[in-house]
């Protein structure tokens, strides 16, 4: 039975429509800050105090000791920041006051965290007594049967991300991209230990990815290294506490900035490198650019960063590393602004491994078709690319959205590793091995398309003569059918005045 990414998400859900009371006339946008913010608070607060109660246990007096707390990865919240100070005061008029307070004096323990969390819960226009139920949901949340409060809360924030995903439309490219999405990114690239790059990280969706692909391996996390950076400074502090509810630690920069001006990582050398760049991004200042050592392949156009960011990664890429990224489909084939020489050299430099055409409706944001691209610096199978046809994959679950299963991505995955050892077979209709001599002769466009062939279709048997005089008789048919229909619709207008 086909699996969904949203499924067993019915705690998740519960704080969503909970916390939905406390929107009023908020945009999305602004209400973000306020959930997802609060969903840290507790996250943190959770984890003091679980430290907290077993240093009062142990009955040495280190429970106010900083150290014995950030010795183990856990963030020390001060006093007056603590979820039983803010409980008390939920339903009181300074709230607002005492969670930002609590937000500075966490901020002023934990340099990590500076100025990182949202301070603007005390503005006249957020419902102080909608606050205060808000705050008493999370202060009622029972971990029982949910799970760790570690586990829970980190799923809460990313389905909240989702979710104001689903509700800012367009603009939430910035910040999110579908979970199957960047399940399938590192389902292929397998990221068991490493540097883990992403230059426009958003809200860090790669890198949670990749440390449950790791820990569903019985790996560490502590074998992945994090780094990122992204330029919407609200996108960065969201990253940021996405990460730290989760355990990981990154390096994102010291603030957001400019990948392509302010490169946060510039002696870097990633293993594996995950991005989803915003696509088709004009403006991004090429003319300041020209000389770059980034642009190996050539100078990307000034209209459509697409190459711009393709060549940033294979700039930052370890001698054995490898990319994975989306890319919206004119990147396969465009020709102009030079994009397809840019794109032969890539092709020529035995860089581009596998192509995969992705389904319709997998974005919140946007309606362009998309692909991933997966290069790598050292491919085992030299000299040959894979093509996936993957556009008949999915589900709808909802009438504009569709999610890949995890036997959608099994699927992808599989063929993937199977090029990989070589014993992949051609798939009419869904996968080609192909060497780069033919894709020269296709005027290196990377269409999956082009290659896969049609899908095969099941010989039912019946010869062909019979099949056409059968289907012909069927048409006959329907012929008179429609003449019989037209004579009375003509008659039936007649009679009240009008002729056609």
């Amino acid at each position: 039975m086909a699996t969904n990414n949203t499924a067993g998400i019915g705690f998740e859900k519960q704080i969503w429509d909970a916390a939905c009371v406390l929107r009023g006339n908020m945009d999305a946008s602004e209400y973000k800050s306020v959930v997802l913010g609060l969903i840290f608070l507790k996250y943190i607060s959770d984890r003091f105090d679980e430290k907290y109660q077993a240093l009062v246990a142990e009955g040495d007096g280190f429970e106010e000791d900083i150290d014995e707390y950030t010795s183990e990865g856990i963030f020390f919240v001060p006093e007056n920041a603590r979820w039983n100070v803010i409980a008390s005061n939920a339903h009181t008029p300074e709230i607002g006051t005492i969670i930002d307070e609590a937000m500075r004096a966490i901020e002023k323990e934990n340099k990590r965290l500076k100025d990182i969390l949202p301070k603007n819960f005390a503005r006249p226009e957020l419902d102080k007594r909608r606050l205060g139920d808000v705050v008493d949901l999370f202060t009622n949340i029972k971990m029982v049967d949910a799970g760790s409060s570690k586990d829970i809360l980190g799923r809460t924030y990313e389905y909240c991300l989702s979710k104001f995903a689903e509700q800012e439309g367009k603009l939430a490219g910035e910040f999110y991209t579908p979970s199957c999405v960047v399940r399938t990114l590192v389902e292929v690239l397998q990221p068991y230990n490493g540097r883990v790059y992403d230059p426009c990280c958003g809200s860090g969706g790669m890198f949670v990815q990749s440390a449950k692909f790791v820990e569903n391996h019985r790996g560490n996390i502590n074998d992945i290294s994090v780094y990122g950076q992204d330029s919407n400074p609200t996108t960065w502090k969201m990253a940021q506490m996405n990460l730290a509810i989760r355990g990981i630690d990154a390096d994102l920069g010291k603030f957001n900035a400019d990948t392509f001006f302010n490169d946060c990582h510039p002696t870097l050398r990633a293993d594996y490198i995950m991005a989803n760049p915003p696509f088709n991004l004009s403006d991004w200042g090429a003319d300041k650019l020209t000389d770059d050592v980034r642009w190996q392949y050539g100078m990307p156009p000034a209209g459509n960063a697409n190459f711009a960011w393709l060549q940033h990664m294979i700039h930052h890429l370890a001698p054995n590393g490898k990319i994975g990224m989306v890319l919206a489909n004119g990147s396969l084939s465009s020709q102009s602004g030079g994009e397809g020489e840019i794109r032969k050299n890539i092709i020529n430099a035995d860089l581009v491994e596998c192509i995969v055409a992705m389904p319709t409706q997998l974005f919140y944001t946007t309606q362009i078709p998309v692909s991933l691209w997966f290069l790598a610096k050292n491919k085992k199978q030299k000299g040959k690319t894979l093509f996936i046809d993957a556009r008949k994959l999915g589900t709808m679950v909802t009438r504009k959205l569709r999610e890949l299963t995890d036997e959608d991505i099994a699927k992808i995955a599989d063929t993937y590793n199977a090029y990989a050892d070589g014993s992949l077979e051609n798939a009419n209709g869904f996968c080609a091995v192909v060497d780069t001599e033919e894709i020269a002769k296709q005027d290196y466009i990377l269409t999956p398309g082009r290659y896969v062939g049609i899908e095969e279709q099941d010989d039912d048997g019946e010869p062909f003569e019979d099949k056409m005089n059968r289907l012909t008789s069927e048409l006959s048919e329907l012929f008179a059918k429609s003449h019989k229909l037209e004579a009375e619709i003509r008659e039936k207008l007649g009679a009240i005045g009008y002729e056609i």
